[in-house]
């Protein structure tokens, strides 16, 4: 990771929290370096995968509003989770990996980010399906578990910009969000200059749209 940007980008809006995420991977052959961020939410809400049928998502929750993410994956509570993302440009090595290797690694760096505080958690093995939809009801191989239940999942997309992990941790205990992010980081130095202009553009053209929220 020492080639890694940390990037804290605050509470933002749900539309805006989506749409940097898209933006930062369109920037990140342009950047070159892959970046972690953290960021927040400035009201309760869900989102879900890109292929979820909105129907579904709208019987499982009753959190508002429902975003859908460019990445798949399936239905994630933002009410008190904490949320990060990975941006990797093209040629690192990361996004020649296949799907279930990147998860994988992925969770291993979160557990051992949580061993650094003592919580000791675990990969998962094996799959408990959850309910249609449900990203926390269930589990899936390399899900982060722990006392046997889901903690952590993520999401993904691959394409010419490069990979794009989309996490979300559900603390299940008094745990000290700050260090457990400064402990994921490493140590990695701050990134300043994010595509702010392209995130507004696409929040409000796409994630605040129901044209794209509710298209399935």
């Amino acid at each position: 990771m020492k080639d890694w940007l940390r990037l804290d980008s605050g509470a933002n809006t749900p539309a805006y929290n989506m749409a940097l995420d898209e933006a930062l991977l369109e920037n990140a052959a342009t950047l070159g370096q892959p970046v972690l961020r953290f960021y927040d939410w400035t009201e309760p809400c869900a989102t879900f995968g890109y292929s979820q049928k909105i129907a579904a998502i709208e019987a499982a929750t009753d959190l508002r509003p429902l975003i859908r993410r460019c990445t798949g994956g399936g239905l994630v509570p933002h009410d008190g989770d904490w949320t990060y993302s990975l941006i990797f440009p093209p040629d690192h090595e990361w996004a020649g990996l296949t799907a279930t290797e990147s998860y994988r690694r992925i969770h291993e760096l979160l557990q051992t980010a949580f061993a650094k505080l003592g919580i000791r958690a675990t990969l998962a093995d094996c799959c408990r399906r959850p309910r249609p939809g449900e990203c926390f009801a269930g589990h899936e191989l390399h899900d982060l578990l722990w006392q046997n239940k889901k903690i952590a999942g993520a999401a993904q997309r691959r394409n010419r910009f490069g990979l794009l992990i989309q996490g979300s941790v559900q603390p299940l205990a008094d745990w000290a969000k700050e260090d457990w992010r400064d402990c994921l980081s490493q140590g990695a130095p701050r990134l300043e200059a994010t595509p702010k202009a392209r995130a507004h553009e696409l929040a409000g053209a796409k994630y605040s749209r129901d044209e794209f929220n509710r298209k399935r």
